[in-house]
């Protein structure tokens, strides 16, 4: 495998560029109902550690745990839209745990529709 080394990118036909340092450094779509993955990108595993409560493992590590992450969870129809928030427990660099809970009650909750993004550097 070979190594392309940049300092920005543009996709084909975009007329801006961007930093690398800008694109995820990982990424998951995950199914919590089924403990599935649905699509990901640097995701080696994840771990049911309990009801709403999931250990995501990167396949590269990141170069420390001092990185940006953002979750999300809930699907519904639009008409009929169930609320849920989502929060970090664990973050160090090789994975991050999150926690899915229903806003309304607070408690735990699986969802079939939970995502994850993370920013930084990778190891």
């Amino acid at each position: 495998m070979s190594t392309l080394t940049v300092t920005n990118i543009q996709a084909t036909g975009e007329t801006a560029s961007r930093a690398v340092s800008g694109v995820a450094a990982a990424w998951c779509n995950y199914d919590g109902d089924n403990n599935s993955i649905q699509d990901s990108n640097n995701i080696a595993s994840i771990t049911d550690n309990a009801n709403g409560r999931h250990q995501f493992g990167l396949t590269n590590a990141m170069a420390n745990s001092d990185y940006a992450a953002t979750g999300s969870a809930g699907h519904s129809a639009f008409h009929n839209v169930s609320t849920k928030s989502s929060a970090f427990g664990t973050v160090n660099a090789s994975n991050i745990t999150i926690r899915v809970s229903q806003t309304d009650s607070n408690a735990d909750d699986d969802d079939a529709q939970t995502s994850i993004a993370i920013h930084g550097d990778l190891a």
